[in-house]
């Protein structure tokens, strides 16, 4: 992306000249200007900033130019579709320079979303924290900023900032969508729910048959609830959502379909995909091939995803991407077919990438596939440059705990800390009352710290009781000479959470937890017992899907 100063020599006899007036040529240029930001196409986009540049090239701009105020957020909307950060800090320093930052709220408002669509939310923060007067859009914009960049946590609480220090803002369509996907990231239902409700009531039509309806043509809104309830854990609310939409596009679609596959209602998921396809409305794109590919790996559905990603390229053209060949060997390598995975890989028309190996080497831990086919996926994948090492070295000492080579196990866990490498540290969050609780592992910074250990204590007696054993392979990183490895396990965040859960949630209601890692095998057999033990439902996402735990048992029936 060249900057500013480039040449604007292809540009189309631009800027306009030769008007009735300067003020209709000023009119035309912006105009001009607008259109090109606006259609979001980079060769587009890039003609826009070229064109500002030459609007305002002189220090000195003549009566034809229009006025930087309206042509600076023109050009800001132009870099930040683009992601060109240098361009746009160019605008910002003009923008300060003409006093048009912070003070003119249009153009703060464009500097934040630029900041935003560039990854950097902080500086997208700290310039909406600086506008005098913040409009519903510079909220809308600011909270934006936080969600789309995962900080969604930061985002729900602007927006109860909002509510609280602007009540004489009403939400509009732009706020409830960033809530929505805040909720939905979050795994934050009671907060979805609410922001349900405000959506009827505050955008709606006149009286409650209005509201209900003016909701339910919204089919971006729609969307953003199935994608919410889908993420939440309520797949029945989604498909409630899904059912009652009079239009859908192909994204109503795809979420379905993948809500549904990721709550483990595999065979749902694909009859919803084949409904879909005899519509004849919409036609699947690369995007429903993940989630039907997903489905097939969480059912073990070796054949049909065969067949379904053999369809995706000859009946719809479509060339696989990394993502479906992810998909691809993830079904082969868990279902034992680890050489025909193997084959995939050798035949994929993309470079794989350290997901698709760490996948084969799970496969292998968990099939007992042996060491030295172990040790090469490993080596594959530490090939591959990739922030996730650890992870693979994680997998690797699982496999050498598994074969009782607990020298290897040693020899990992020095050279990860010779070389400075530290395991993904692990989350698990609950929400409770509208509020999100975080937890790590030998948490002790919450407040109810104290009665969360002793229910955790309790739970650990009903356990054992039950005839629980550990599995101490889930541990492969701690020593074990004084028994730290059952410690350890006993102080896994999603414990916690549980723990919490059970303390305070309202009798007979689900509890409802969040994971940034994938459940270890020890989790998931104590979250079965638990459930059993406790008479209650357990619903845990991870990192890859779904777990509904219920009277002992988990709906992806230990397959994942």
């Amino acid at each position: 992306m060249p900057s500013l100063a480039a040449s604007t020599s292809s540009l189309p006899a631009a800027p306009l000249r030769g008007g009735p007036t300067d003020a209709a040529t000023a009119r035309s240029s912006l105009n001009l200007l607008r259109s090109l930001a606006r259609a979001r196409r980079a060769d587009l986009s890039h003609r826009a900033l070229l064109l500002f540049r030459s609007l305002h090239s002189t220090s000195s701009p003549s009566p034809s130019t229009p006025p930087p105020n309206f042509c600076i957020p023109a050009a800001l909307s132009a870099a930040a579709f683009l992601g060109a950060l240098p361009e746009g800090r160019q605008l910002h320093a003009l923008a300060a320079k003409l006093a048009l930052s912070p003070a003119h709220t249009v153009v703060a408002n464009s500097l934040v979303h630029l900041y935003a669509s560039c990854g950097d939310p902080a500086s997208a923060l700290a310039l909406f924290r600086r506008i005098p007067e913040p409009t519903l859009v510079s909220w809308n914009t600011a909270v934006d900023a936080l969600e789309s960049n995962g900080d969604h946590l930061a985002a729900l609480d602007l927006f109860r900032e909002m509510r609280r220090e602007r009540p004489d803002l009403s939400p509009d369509a732009y706020t409830v969508q960033s809530v929505l996907g805040a909720c939905a990231g979050a795994g934050a239902l009671s907060l979805g729910l609410y922001a349900h409700a405000m959506l009827l009531r505050e955008l709606g039509g006149a009286g409650d048959a209005g509201e209900e309806a003016a909701v339910s043509r919204d089919v971006l809104i729609n969307n953003s609830l199935v994608d919410l309830y889908g993420k939440c854990g309520a797949v029945e609310l989604a498909r409630q959502v899904f059912d009652r939409m009079p239009e859908r596009d192909l994204a109503s679609w795809n979420a379905m379909v993948l809500a549904l596959a990721n709550h483990g209602r595999v065979r749902d998921s694909l009859d919803l995909f084949r409904r879909m396809t005899e519509t004849g409305n919409v036609t699947p794109n690369a995007i429903t091939f993940v989630a039907v590919l997903s489905a097939c790996s969480h059912g073990g559905l070796v054949e049909e995803g065969r067949r379904h990603f053999a369809a995706m390229v000859s009946d719809y053209n479509i060339r696989p991407r990394i993502e479906h060949y992810g998909c691809m060997v993830d079904i082969l390598a868990r279902a034992g077919h680890i050489e025909e995975a193997l084959d995939v890989v050798a035949g994929m028309s993309c470079r794989p990438d350290s997901v698709i190996w760490r996948s084969l080497l799970d496969a292998c831990c968990k099939r007992n596939a042996g060491l030295e086919l172990s040790e090469a996926m490993a080596k594959l994948a530490l090939d591959v440059p990739d922030d996730a090492v650890s992870g693979v070295y994680v997998l690797l000492s699982r496999v050498y705990a598994s074969a009782q080579r607990w020298n290897d196990v040693g020899m990992i866990r020095r050279l990860m800390s010779e070389e400075g490498f530290k395991k993904e540290p692990g989350f698990s969050s609950i929400e409770m009352a509208g509020c999100v609780h975080q937890f790590v592992a030998g948490d002790t910074s919450h407040p109810q710290s104290e009665v969360i250990y002793e229910k955790l204590d309790e739970i650990q007696q009903r356990l054992t009781s039950a005839g629980y054993k550990p599995d101490l392979s889930e541990a492969p990183m701690v020593a074990d000479a004084d028994g730290t490895k059952g410690a350890t396990l006993r102080l896994h965040s999603e414990r916690l959470a549980i723990s919490f859960g059970l303390l305070n949630a309202t009798p007979g209601a689900p509890i409802r937890i969040l994971k940034n890692l994938r459940v270890c095998k020890d989790c998931h057999t104590i979250s079965k017992l638990i459930s059993k033990l406790y008479d209650v439902e357990i619903v845990v996402r991870d990192r890859i899907r779904f777990h509904h735990f219920k009277d002992g048992s988990c709906s992806c029936k230990d397959y994942w």
